[in-house]
């Protein structure tokens, strides 16, 4: 799908969204500029597969290091291991370094299960990209979960375990 198909998508259901376009960032480091110019909850996506073959993209806030041992039973999956790009591309329509749970809206067949951490579901501003990582659109927590909903990816909302 395309960026102008999520943001109308967006419009239908009403989900009020702030969009800011910025240079293409790769990594948490690179996007501490645009942190500072959005107040709110900035994210990472894990894009996982585990040993199953079960994809998961998992998202959660910027700053959180994962433990993707402890992980794997909390999203009832088995041993996990990030995802190929290909695959990212195949289901999600998304490149690395453009992760997002709005990449749900590509994946018409379900195959992704997607994740959001507890502490984000709630938030009053949540940043994620638009398909792209030349821009960043920020909507609450709630309205993020309502346009997965829509698109048929009901979140498995979780306390995603964090490294020591």
């Amino acid at each position: 799908m395309t960026e102008a198909r999520l943001y109308a998508d967006l419009a239908a259901l009403g989900i009020a969204h702030t969009a800011l376009e910025h240079e293409a960032v790769f990594t948490v480091e690179e996007s501490e500029a645009i942190h500072a110019a959005l107040p709110g909850a900035h994210t990472k996506n894990l894009f996982l597969k585990d040993s199953g073959g079960a994809f998961f993209l998992v998202t959660v806030d910027h700053a959180l290091r994962v433990d993707l041992k402890a992980l794997a039973p909390v999203i009832g999956a088995k041993k996990l291991s990030f995802g190929k790009a290909e695959d990212m591309q195949g289901l999600l329509g998304v490149t690395p370094g453009s992760v997002t749970p709005l990449a749900a809206i590509n994946d018409t067949a379900g195959t992704v299960r997607v994740v959001l951490d507890e502490r984000l579901a709630d938030a009053a501003a949540v940043h994620v990209h638009p398909l792209r990582n030349t821009a960043t659109i920020g909507l609450s927590g709630p309205d993020l979960i309502r346009a997965l909903d829509h698109w048929g990816h009901t979140p498995l909302i979780a306390a995603i375990p964090e490294r020591a």
